[in-house]
């Protein structure tokens, strides 16, 4: 799902918790004795809807503060994950590596071939890595946009298994740069002109190997509760969002400063 998108669901459903919340006062401030009258209740829930009626922007405070709570409890959350899932998140065998290999700083991005944001995002890597010669960038590859995606994952994971790693970023530079919707025929005709076996990649592309490493990127991405793309990783904080070239280049210069994205 494209992140504004997903960001407007979370805020109906923001909406609907503070609803809920607000209803629930009623509850609340009723005497919890078996006995209350129903007058009583109902004059309590007249009190209440007044004020409400009074003081609409309580409903925007506290829609306000759920979110605010909810961002807290999701960053602790994911924060905890990156701690668990460091090694395969960092130092995975099963995923490409591009940049510095040897880099004092690595950003983790989750990306899909078919998604238009990703295809934005690749021009800020390519201008991180021209940039930073100590920038180690590694590339996990979760396809959520459907069955070319995940075709063309399967493709491309193979490919890594057999082209050099300048040949297998010249692959996915090409592959994510592809106009239209992009499948197992894209990458494939990618692979052919780079110099790959396509017979032994459509046979690597079904392969234990690759099957297993594509699970352990959705795997990872479900710890840290990603639901688009493309999203990074660096350090301990999990950036969601095509966030711009320049957020990207300070996050990493105050890793390398201080170890934390914000110094």
């Amino acid at each position: 799902m494209p992140m504004r998108l997903a960001q407007i669901f979370d805020r109906s459903a923001l909406v609907r918790a503070a609803a809920a919340a607000v209803i629930g006062l009623v509850a609340v401030a009723a005497p919890l004795r078996a006995e209350t009258s129903v007058p009583q209740k109902a004059e309590i829930e007249k009190i209440v809807h007044d004020y409400l009626l009074a003081n609409p922007e309580v409903i925007r405070d506290a829609i306000d503060e759920l979110e605010r709570r909810q961002k807290v409890a999701e960053a602790d959350s994911r924060q905890k994950a990156v701690t668990q899932g460091a090694d395969k998140l960092f130092n995975s065998a099963s995923q490409a590596v591009i940049g510095n290999p040897s880099g004092d700083v690595t950003l983790v991005e989750f990306f899909d071939y078919n998604c238009g944001y990703c295809k934005r995002a690749l021009d800020d890597v390519a201008k991180l890595i021209e940039g930073d010669p100590k920038l180690r960038v590694v590339l996990k590859d979760f396809p959520v946009l459907g069955a070319g995606s995940v075709e063309a994952a399967e493709i491309a994971t193979a490919a890594r298994l057999q082209l050099k790693p300048e040949k297998f970023y010249e692959f996915h530079r090409k592959l994510l740069n592809t106009r239209g919707a992009v499948g197992k025929a894209q990458a494939i005709a990618i692979a052919k002109e780079l110099g790959a076996d396509t017979a032994k990649l459509e046979k690597d592309s079904k392969s234990p190997e690759v099957k297993a490493s594509i699970k352990e990127v959705m795997e990872l991405a479900d710890s840290l509760n990603l639901t688009g793309t493309p999203s990074w990783v660096l350090g301990k904080e999990v950036i969601v969002g095509a966030v711009g070239f320049q957020p990207l280049k300070t996050k990493i210069e105050n890793t390398r400063k201080c170890g934390k994205t914000v110094c």
